[in-house]
This record gives C-alpha cells, sequence and structure tokens, in this order.
C-alpha cells in the first residue's frame, strides 16, 4: 500500500493539521473483514452500523465512544471444560474482534439494538445552534435621497 506524505500541506495550510492527523490514522488501518459489517444513510444526519454478531449475546459485546472514535468489541467467554462441546462441522466462527470507526464532528451514537444476530447501531449528526446557519438582519437608516438636480 502507498503511503501519502501531507508535510507540504502542513506548511501551507492553518487549522487542517487535524484533518491530515486523521488521514494519516485512516491509510494506516488495514481492512477489517472479520465480522462483516454495512454503514447506511438512513436520513440526512442519520446513520447505521450493522455487525453481523451471530451467536454474540448482549454480555458479550461491549460498545464505547471516546472523542470520535468508536469501538466496538466481542468476546465469548472461555468454555470450562463440563461444557466443552465437540463440532463436526464449525461454520459460525464466534471469535473475538475488535472494530473501530472514526467519526465526523458532532456525530453520535443515539442507540443500539441486537436482533436476529445482527447489532445495529444508530448514529445521528447534531449540529450545535452556534453552528447552524443563520440569517443576519441588516439594519440601516431610512434615509430618502432627494433628487437636487437642477432641470
Amino acid at each position: 500500500m502507498q503511503t501519502v506524505d501531507f508535510t507540504p500541506f502542513y506548511r501551507s495550510t492553518v487549522g487542517f493539521d487535524r484533518l491530515f492527523n486523521r488521514l494519516d490514522t485512516l491509510g494506516g488501518q488495514e481492512a477489517k473483514t472479520y465480522p462483516p459489517y454495512n454503514i447506511e444513510r438512513t436520513g440526512e444526519n442519520a446513520y447505521r452500523i450493522s455487525i453481523a454478531v451471530a451467536g454474540f449475546s448482549n454480555g458479550d459485546i461491549a460498545i464505547e465512544t471516546k472523542e470520535n472514535n468508536l469501538v466496538v468489541k466481542g468476546a465469548k467467554p472461555a468454555e470450562t471444560a463440563e461444557k466443552a462441546r465437540e463440532f463436526l462441522h464449525r461454520g459460525i466462527a464466534e471469535r473475538a474482534f475488535e472494530l473501530r470507526f472514526q467519526l465526523a464532528d458532532y456525530v453520535e451514537v443515539s442507540g443500539a439494538t441486537l436482533e436476529n444476530g445482527l447489532l445495529h447501531l444508530e448514529l445521528k449528526r447534531e449540529l450545535p445552534e452556534s453552528k447552524k446557519p443563520r440569517q443576519i438582519e441588516i439594519k440601516g437608516g431610512t434615509a430618502v435621497i432627494e433628487d437636487k438636480s437642477v432641470n
């Protein structure tokens, strides 16, 4: 995989260092293939991440958000000798996983549900009032300019 050097941009831009840092970290991550997941847009400012977690229950999955990072971890408890199962074919992996997602500014997880082997994470972008566009009223006098030209 190629790496991109953002050093020239650091020299000619102001305030974009966070963007370039994000691009650096995203480029360094390897593509995760387990468990499979979907990311979909469900509305103008709403998103859903659906993760296939067959064999996992609510207690086996941990969801954590910190700053602009979302981390989803799953791990099954170790089997004891009395609960050990003998598989003739093992097609459901049930192995531990950790998925990391970088969230945009003002995107927060609004809820999570586990149904039919899919973990659905609902995300919503909520801009604070100070960041929303607003109309500025133009105030001024109603001065009338009289025509003083000579006819």
